[in-house]
């Protein structure tokens, strides 16, 4: 659910009350609230929570302590949004750019905290098509992407491009004024594209296993 329509001091309580839960397993009281959100008092605190259940972001009990139950579990700090599916072999069209997917679908996996991505710049999708399966990424698996400001020939990378409005996953390779997107699968061609006609979405960290 989004909230995007509350109040910033709303929105921070809100965002406090999901950390202190996913930390914590049970709910914050009206103190605990006050001194993290910086609240002048506790029934400024308990005004902001009126309306965050009036928005349908908790449920409170009169009767129970600490009664603050979110109406949406806390997402946690390991899960990445998966924003769609991509081809590993021929581009297929998408719905819209990986860049502009809706993150608030509601759909995340988990991933390993070692794999060390920065917070915020992690997204998922899942993969159909053959062409990497020397990488040992097969139809089904779900491929973890981070936004990266450099890369280097050789990543592995969800490849948009601009002109076909189409998406791949392949190895980048930047050769002149060329770009070659080459598969893990002896019996595919690599795509060869003008290097303005090829955006980077994500370099894949990771990958998560379909069980078939």
């Amino acid at each position: 659910m989004s909230s995007s329509g509350l109040g910033v001091k709303a929105q921070e309580i809100l965002a406090f009350i999901e950390s202190f839960v996913r930390h914590n397993n049970y709910s914050p009281s009206f103190r605990d609230i006050q001194q993290a959100c910086q609240v002048s008092s506790t029934s400024v605190v308990n005004y902001h929570l009126r309306n965050l259940e009036k928005n349908g972001h908790i449920r409170r009990s009169k009767e129970v302590a600490r009664a603050i139950e979110l109406v949406q579990p806390p997402i946690s700090e390991n899960a990445v949004p998966i924003v769609g599916t991509i081809a590993a072999g021929e581009p297929i069209p998408v719905v819209q750019d990986i860049s502009q997917a809706d993150y608030d679908s509601g759909d995340y996996i988990e991933v390993p905290g070692m794999i060390g991505i920065e917070q915020g710049k992690a997204f998922a999708v899942r993969v159909r098509g053959s062409s990497m399966i020397d990488a040992f990424i097969q139809e089904g698996d779900v491929v973890v992407l981070e936004r990266r400001s450099t890369i280097k020939n050789g990543d592995m990378v969800a490849a948009w491009l601009l002109r076909q409005q189409e998406a791949t996953l392949k190895h980048w390779f930047l050769e002149g004024e060329k770009v070659r997107l080459q598969p893990a699968n002896e019996q595919m061609e690599p795509i060869i594209e003008s290097a303005d006609n090829v955006e980077i979405q994500g370099v894949v960290v990771g990958v998560v296993r379909s069980l078939r």
